[in-house]
């Protein structure tokens, strides 16, 4: 058997543990090759920014760190939202029938969050392990798997517009943050402030960064096989992701918000250096709370909403072309193009392992190479490895524990919850329930 078959049977499988679709199995396929697909572009993209300079020789951004640099994050936030509306069948899910996926989200949270301050020993210099943060975006969104897609979208534009506000009123009150990897120690020793790091003034503080999940929950619930669906995507990513620079520009340099913000730089905190690196090369998650027109920059990792509109816009074309890619018609065309993307597809589908080997190798004795050197060693690895596994055993060394994990505590609430269902119906009498009302005993009137 050919490793085209190969990939094709591993595709089936994880099609027949999607939820149900409105079109038949190949268009179920192609989604899932998209997002998996999608998911080896953020993983690729973490990699290159974690492994390969920031600037050049003259000073100036590097082209991996322009590309991925904000965006590459991000993308995986927006992908989290993408699974969860995958995991709860792509639509509201009932306060009735709601404690099983409250138990998935609840123990994927918790086998994420354990892995992340596993890695707590790890140099933060070197990559900032963003799944701590994970497990507390898992937490805080789980109310909106019960709210309507148009009431998730609401949500989303608050969060990316108010929880950045929130944060330059609250900053100066909450505890400096440590920017280290949280570890198992810090949650033991002072968990108030490691709650406050993963939540508001961290690199990837949960509560911002909510915006991203509740899109991703947003395009999940899409018709991401339909065509017109997709290219609807393009359109907004593309639109979302070329206005925040040019809203940013306006803001800074017509209305003199730049000019504020070096008026008010002796009170930011920041030496003059630090603040045109913020500025050029983006910050940890937040910016200096000296004047509000930080809030009208874009630079990566500012938190602030046009930063948010930016990535959030990157994200969905990103997304989109990857879902146009699978699109393509023609048997010829579409085999010249699983080339590359269907081995990108398979990494994709377990970026859990592959970051988690990622952020221990930068770590080892073992990345002894020059960055462009690395970099390639590990692509190539991640690549190989995952395309070898995801064609013979399915799904990834971390995310099959993760998933048989998530699937059991899901069926044993659901199983628990039937219990309680039929043990609250056997309360009632027989000739109760067989009782019917008078309206519905009544004849029904002649029109």
């Amino acid at each position: 058997m050919t490793q085209t078959a190969h990939l094709s049977r591993a595709v089936s499988a994880r099609a027949a543990d999607a939820p149900p679709a409105t079109t038949g199995p190949p268009a179920r396929r192609l989604r899932l090759l998209g997002v998996d697909a999608a998911r080896g572009v953020a993983l690729l993209g973490m990699v290159a920014v974690h492994s390969l300079y920031q600037s050049d020789s003259a000073g100036r951004p590097t082209w991996s760190f322009t590309i991925f640099g904000g965006r590459a994050a991000a993308l995986f936030a927006v992908l989290a939202g993408v699974g969860i509306a995958f995991m709860t069948g792509r639509r509201r899910v009932p306060l009735t029938a709601g404690g099983g996926p409250v138990a998935a989200l609840g123990v994927r949270a918790l086998v994420i969050g354990a892995i992340g301050l596993a890695l707590g020993y790890t140099d933060a210099s070197l990559a900032s392990v963003i799944l701590p943060y994970y497990a507390v975006m898992f937490v805080l969104a789980i109310p909106l798997v019960f709210l309507p897609t148009w009431l998730v979208a609401s949500t989303a534009v608050v969060v990316a517009a108010g929880a950045p506000v929130l944060r330059q009123f609250l900053l100066p009150g909450l505890p400096e943050p440590t920017f280290d990897n949280p570890a198992f120690a810090q949650l033991v020793d002072d968990p108030g402030a490691l709650l406050s790091e993963l939540t508001m003034t961290g690199e990837f503080p949960a509560v911002t960064w909510l915006a991203y999940l509740c899109v991703g929950l947003v395009v999940g619930r899409l018709a991401l096989n339909r065509l017109a669906v997709v290219v609807g995507l393009l359109y907004t990513g593309v639109l979302f992701a070329a206005a925040a620079p040019v809203a940013s520009w306006i803001l800074l340099y017509r209305y003199e918000g730049s000019m504020r913000i070096w008026a008010t730089q002796p009170r930011s905190g920041l030496t003059a250096a630090e603040t045109t690196e913020l500025l050029v090369y983006g910050g940890d998650g937040s910016t200096p709370t000296s004047t509000w027109w930080w809030l009208a920059v874009d630079a990566p990792h500012t938190g602030t909403p046009l930063d948010l509109l930016g990535t959030i816009g990157s994200a969905i074309a990103l997304l989109a072309g990857m879902l146009l890619a699978f699109h393509v018609a023609g048997p010829v065309a579409r085999r010249v193009i699983s080339v590359p993307l269907v081995p990108l597809a398979a990494a994709g589908s377990m970026t859990l392992t592959l970051y988690t080997a990622h952020i221990v190798f930068m770590n080892s004795e073992l990345d002894s190479f020059t960055p462009m050197t690395g970099y390639v060693v590990q692509v190539l690895a991640m690549v190989l490895f995952g395309t070898a596994w995801w064609a013979t055993a399915g799904r990834g060394p971390l995310e099959g524990p993760l998933a048989l994990l998530s699937t059991g505590a899901r069926r044993l609430v659901t199983r628990r919850d039937g219990v309680l269902r039929r043990a609250g119906m056997s309360m009632y009498p027989p000739e109760a329930t067989r009782r019917r009302s008078p309206r519905q005993t009544t004849a029904p009137r002649p029109h």
